[in-house]
């Protein structure tokens, strides 16, 4: 029985990106090595012309120098003009999906915070990227784009511009989600790696609380991999031992690119334009050919905001419309995120409760310490707890582990000098998942 290929537009929204000519040469010096070229337009001109030899080098650069892919958005007005083209309904429904449906946007939000050098003037501060992009939402009657998370990890010298791959080291983790479910009422369900770069750590911090992740860069063997400095033996957007095809996978628990036994879900997500990893129509026909064989495919396309989304998406419907006539009886839907997921792996969603939780805070008890109780009123949790956000007096944001019951279901967790005294805190949320997905978040305001 035919299936339905799903596509997934994966956004890694970090806002503006400004790049002086300078910046520009530096990042292709670490890169490709080229340090011995003049630092000029002229040589910028050549370069995208493919005029300098470089002893094989010129080709990969050229195309990385495109137009499209240099071409960044510098600021929130160049931003929004952009948005205003790609998000209007005419643009969303000028070829709509088998179901009616126009294009759907997934902003996946990044925060940057902590840094020390901001050189390419990225958008500072926790939720000013998230912030701007719920307005633009809200703006929108209907819009039914959907926003999720997105994670840099700290570079050694807190630079705003680099990504490094350490969960660990990376002070802004935990206060990053702390902050989205007190201040936001918000937890995500979908995750996408900054440079689509995992490791064991982040691996292990996944499982725990979110049930999709949409980081999957696998190339077919019909495609070759760069051979530029920042991508060679796995150091970045490393999933050469994983797999190729368009259904999502449970990772090993100690090597994310393995399936395994783990309990979240991997999807496989190919950049658009971009200089590695890009989606090109024989990707999509495979999609299309594994839904008429009965599997749903779950199809991720991967892009930046920073540059224009117009031409990317345009490219896709391009390849989409070429596949449908290969493939006319194979229907293909534009979904959110969760819904990808959820429609890609037949998740039983009407099946089974949403995810539901109580907390209960006993301020004074009589014999105890202050203490929280959070139980499971519908639903599962997915992972072993709830992630537990707490707000102090003096507007710290905090992430503790809970305490555990007995029986399945309900944590604990108690104010005391080897956690927290009461006295100093003034919210408390938590913020889970179920298996299929579907977000519970509460919190709890503690009076003055």
């Amino acid at each position: 029985m035919t299936a339905a290929v799903h596509f997934l537009h994966a956004i890694d929204t970090e806002g503006p990106l400004y790049e002086t000519l300078e910046a520009s040469f530096e990042r292709l010096d670490e890169l490709f090595g080229i340090a011995h070229l003049p630092r000029t337009r002229d040589t910028l001109r050549q370069l995208q012309e493919g005029s300098i030899d470089l002893g094989g080098k010129q080709d990969e650069i050229r195309q990385l120098l495109r137009g499209h892919r240099i071409n960044y958005m510098d600021n929130w007005p160049k931003v929004d003009a952009m948005l205003d083209r790609v998000m209007d309904p005419e643009f969303r429904q000028s070829r709509p999906d088998s179901f009616g449906q126009g294009w759907v946007y997934n902003w996946f939000c990044l925060d940057h915070v902590e840094f020390r050098v901001n050189p390419r003037r990225r958008a500072m501060g926790y939720h000013a990227i998230h912030d701007h992009y719920l307005q633009r939402i809200a703006e929108q009657p209907d819009c039914p784009d959907e926003i999720q998370w997105h994670f840099h990890p700290m570079s050694t010298y807190r630079e705003a511009h680099r990504c490094a791959t350490s969960f660990v080291n990376s002070p802004h983790l935990h206060e990053t989600l702390a902050r989205r479910i007190i201040e936001r009422g918000f937890f995500p369900s979908v995750f996408r790696a900054g440079f689509q770069t995992e490791r064991p750590d982040s691996n292990l911090f996944l499982e725990q609380w979110l049930p999709f992740d949409i980081s999957n860069t696998a190339l077919d063997p019909r495609q070759a991999w760069t051979d530029s400095i920042d991508l060679r033996n796995g150091r970045s957007g490393d999933w050469r031992r994983a797999r190729h095809d368009w259904t999502p996978y449970h990772p090993h628990h100690d090597n994310y690119q393995l399936e395994g036994g783990c309990r979240r879900w991997i999807g496989r997500a190919l950049n658009l334009m971009n200089r590695f990893a890009n989606l090109e129509y024989f990707e999509i026909e495979k999609a299309f050919a594994q839904a008429a064989e009965g599997r749903p495919a779950l199809v991720g396309m991967a892009s930046h905001d920073f540059r224009d989304l117009g031409p990317e998406v345009e490219e896709v419907r391009d390849m989409i419309d070429r596949a449908r006539r290969a493939y006319p009886d194979v229907p293909y839907r534009f979904c959110r995120a969760t819904e990808a997921f959820q429609r890609t792996l037949d998740l039983p969603i009407d099946e089974t409760p949403p995810l539901d939780l109580s907390l209960d805070l006993d301020a004074a008890p009589a014999d105890d310490v202050p203490n929280l109780t959070v139980r499971t009123l519908a639903g599962k949790v997915f992972g072993p707890q709830p992630f537990l956000a707490i707000e102090t007096r003096g507007q710290r944001f905090i992430h503790d582990n809970f305490d555990f019951d007995t029986e399945d279901g309900t944590w604990f967790y108690a104010f005391h000098s080897d956690t927290l005294p009461f006295d100093d805190v003034r919210r408390i949320g938590v913020g889970s998942n179920d298996a299929l997905g579907r977000t519970c978040v509460k919190t709890l305001d503690i009076a003055p």
